[in-house]
């Protein structure tokens, strides 16, 4: 119960640590970064090319469901690296459809002009958000693929803590090239890790939850049945 509630706490931490990053970048950041690399970055093609990268990750993830699945289906077992890919892509696919609902609710416009002649900040002066209004032409708020990014990278952390020297490189390098393309302000993808974040972080919890549930029921059956013999 102890350790339930210390991850509460960090968890609630974390979101207030979000919401006063996301104000001060916003009130203070968001629109001087936007301007300069419109200016003086946004031309160099590496950093759109770049953020093509994540979007490889949810047709991945649905490859790698499908091949889990028909391997169950075969009645063959996970074994422990299967068991945290499939994870991996439970929190990527609870990811990409909250992010979605969040992008509604906010309502955010874009830096630039990019999609479907959107409004944008660069042309049309427009900055702020219009909750439950704009549909994909306001959908900057928060970012979806630093959200998917670090929905992966986030149970990986957890369970393979070894590499998390290369998972905060991979977030970084996603983050980056997205405020670097000018596809996203910076405050986007503040609020987008702490999205993929939490959901990663949940998704682990509650996967050990039910493997201690399933491990206690196991040990209740054992005990009644050896108990059940004794009587015997």
């Amino acid at each position: 119960m102890q350790d339930t509630m210390s991850d509460l706490k960090k968890w609630l931490l974390l979101l207030a640590l979000t919401a006063v990053c996301v104000v001060i970048s916003y009130e203070f950041l968001d629109r001087p970064i936007a301007f300069y690399l419109h200016e003086h970055v946004r031309h160099y093609r590496i950093f759109a090319r770049a953020t093509q990268l994540p979007e490889l990750i949810v047709p991945l993830g649905a490859f790698v469901l499908l091949w889990l699945g028909i391997r169950a289906l075969m009645q063959r077992p996970l074994s422990a690296f299967q068991a945290v890919i499939l994870l991996c892509v439970v929190s990527l696919v609870i990811t990409e459809a909250a992010k979605r609902e969040l992008k509604i609710a906010f309502g955010r416009a874009w830096p630039e002009t990019w999609m479907r002649d959107n409004p944008s900040l660069m042309r049309d002066g427009v900055y702020g958000f219009t909750p439950f209004q704009g549909g994909q032409a306001f959908a900057s708020f928060p970012s979806g693929h630093t959200a998917a990014i670090c929905s992966v990278m986030a149970v990986l952390w957890l369970l393979y803590p070894r590499w998390r020297w290369l998972y905060a490189i991979s977030v970084l390098a996603v983050a980056g090239t997205l405020v670097g393309a000018n596809y996203h302000f910076l405050g986007d993808v503040i609020a987008g890790a702490f999205v993929g974040i939490s959901v990663g972080w949940m998704s682990v919890r509650l996967w050990q939850a039910g493997l201690q549930r399933v491990g206690a029921e196991r040990t209740f059956r054992v005990s009644v049945a050896e108990a059940d013999g004794e009587n015997r």
